[in-house]
């Protein structure tokens, strides 16, 4: 784990959250969309296969997981969970709770209308709810 590093671009997009298990929890810097990434803390890792068969299982347990808490928690109609890598080729998986009636809705929220940037404010407030939303989902990590 020694030689992960974090694509520039994700780097820009996100703020670091917290590190579970295996992945990198960030938080993608729109509040339009409850929206985190997951990033594989692997070097030079592009696609799942890459990972070895444990490592999938877990990336897929803890986009799941976190996935279902934000539901749950930020309220949510529909969860997105996708891993594209077409602009950033490092393995990320968007974990992105939907609305009704959202910025996007029904659509894709990539390319859709302009990002709106968390406040300060907003950033800290979605930040300790994430926290503690992973501190109980995943209390034996």
């Amino acid at each position: 784990m020694s030689d992960f590093s974090l694509h520039p671009r994700l780097e820009a997009d996100t703020y670091h959250v917290t590190d579970l298990a295996l992945c990198q929890v960030r938080l993608m810097n729109d509040a339009r969309f409850p929206w985190v990434i997951l990033v594989p803390r692997r070097a030079a890792i592009r696609e799942v296969y890459e990972l070895e068969e444990s490592e999938q299982a877990r990336l897929w347990q803890e986009a799941t997981m976190l996935g279902r808490g934000m539901q749950e928690t930020l309220g949510g109609d529909k969860l997105n969970l996708a891993t594209l890598g077409n602009l950033v080729a490092q393995l990320h998986l968007h974990v992105i709770v939907r609305r009704q009636g959202d910025d996007a809705w029904p659509g894709p929220v990539w390319g859709a209308g302009t990002p709106r940037p968390y406040s300060r404010e907003a950033l800290e407030e979605i930040n300790d709810r994430l926290l503690a939303l992973i501190a109980s989902i995943f209390d034996d990590d």
